[in-house]
């Protein structure tokens, strides 16, 4: 869940804020109006608080998980790896659902559909894949 919203955070503010190449609706609604940026913007920090829910959430099952447990998650790799996996799933379900299912926005909205959407699906492989293992190898030496 931290991951998940970690990675939401990151997508959120270095895709749609910093490099701007794309906003939450801007495949339906394009930033080709004030209006229409205002309801791209509304719609970014819908999604930017249900990020921030997700990451409290992950914090909050962290610390149950700590909580007076020995040896529940005390490598810090461990937590690392979850984290990494969480914001793979996040790259995943999010580039599937709002790139390709209901076509929202596009990693790069000017390109439309893109490599960039399948790297972006990649990535989210990637991140799993590496995540779990990071996490496994440390649970194992733990």
């Amino acid at each position: 869940m931290l991951g998940i919203g970690l990675g939401g955070f990151f997508d959120g503010i270095v895709l749609h804020q910093i490099f701007q190449t794309h906003a939450m609706l801007s495949a339906i609604i394009p930033m080709d109006s004030m209006s229409n940026m205002k309801v791209n913007m509304l719609a970014d920090g819908l999604f930017h608080a249900l990020m921030w829910v997700a990451t409290l959430a992950g914090v909050a099952l962290l610390w149950r998980a700590l909580k007076g447990r020995r040896g529940a998650m005390t490598s810090g790799w461990r937590l690392i790896g979850y984290m990494l996996a969480g914001w793979g799933w996040f790259n995943l379900v999010e580039g599937l659902i709002d790139h390709h299912l209901l076509s929202l926005h596009h990693v790069v909205e000017a390109l439309g559909p893109s490599m960039w959407d399948w790297l972006f699906l990649a990535s989210g492989a990637v991140l799993i894949l590496l995540g779990h293992g990071i996490a496994s190898k440390a649970g194992r030496a733990a």
